[in-house]
């Protein structure tokens, strides 16, 4: 299955400094952060099933509900991988590896293709047989999850209120807070740009991080030189505009799916669920590249 062979087991082997799939010797049981000292290695110890699939609780007993958590934990696992990913881009043109940036962000555009497409399987449940169990969610809901508010931080989406919904001191709360002290990818492009020869103002490079990205003249200015001059940077450009337009869907599709669902009652959580929703749509994550399509 897959790309593992779990027909014969032979011995475990581990990248340099990946220590994130180990299990105590002798007991199966995982450690976070602790190497595998095991000598073989199975797939389903690999990829630790006897914990994985016991993560699907339901609560109310419904058939759906199995549906329900299990595309939700889905979403979770990709939006991990798209932070690890998004991180890595960053990593890449902070040392000008514009190649290797340009392919990982083509793997980024096809995760986010998989995550639009999922909501095809979600809708397959029709509004009685969600309200069959919606009343066991109680206050949890989707704007809960921290690690899409990461990613939102990560690509410049910074709003520090949010930090207020995890309490101080939980983990939650400590990562949101690394991501509101980090630079965003668009300052890691913007850096990039600069290095290779397009001047960008220094009131962008030196901008507040824990601020929003804000449309720049002055930037759109850059954007437009690099489109004239730079194939590789505008093709780059245009890979931002794609995760940017790919999100936008997402959160499209993610409306009309609770439209459809529950109409316009109230969200999980007291929100005003898809009232609340349709705000955040068409608010671009790179305005300025949205801002000089007329001057190209």
């Amino acid at each position: 299955m897959g790309l593992l062979n779990v027909d014969r087991a032979g011995p475990a082997e581990h990248p340099p400094g990946d220590e994130t799939s180990g299990t105590r010797a002798g007991s199966g049981a995982a450690t976070p952060g602790a190497p595998d000292t095991s000598r073989y290695l199975t797939y389903a110890g690999y990829l630790q099933l006897d914990e994985l699939l016991s993560l699907q609780r339901r609560r109310a007993g419904e058939h759906d509900e199995m549906l329900f958590i299990i595309i939700h934990q889905v979403y979770e696992l990709w939006f991990k991988e798209m932070l690890h990913e998004l991180d890595y881009v960053q990593e890449l043109l902070g040392r000008d590896d514009l190649p290797t940036a340009l392919h990982t962000m083509k793997r980024i555009l096809t995760v986010l293709k998989v995550m639009v497409a999922q909501i095809d399987i979600l809708e397959t449940m029709t509004p009685r047989e969600f309200l069959a169990f919606r009343d066991r969610l109680e206050a949890a809901s989707g704007l809960e999850s921290f690690q899409f508010r990461e990613l939102e931080f990560s690509l410049g989406v910074k709003r520090p209120g949010l930090l207020e919904r995890y309490p101080e001191g939980s983990e939650p709360h400590s990562r949101l807070l690394r991501r509101l002290e980090r630079p965003t990818l668009w300052d890691a492009f913007l850096g990039h740009l600069d290095r290779a020869g397009f001047p960008v103002p220094s009131s962008a490079l030196e901008r507040d991080v824990r601020r929003p990205v804000e449309p720049s003249p002055e930037v759109q200015d850059v954007l437009v030189r690099v489109y004239a001059g730079s194939p590789a940077l505008a093709q780059l450009c245009e890979r931002l505009v794609d995760l940017d337009e790919g999100l936008q869907e997402w959160r499209y599709r993610h409306v009309k799916m609770v439209e459809r669902t529950i109409g316009a009652k109230r969200g999980t959580g007291g929100t005003e669920g898809a009232g609340y929703l349709r705000t955040t749509l068409s608010r671009p994550v790179f305005p300025d590249l949205w801002e000089i399509r007329t001057r190209l």
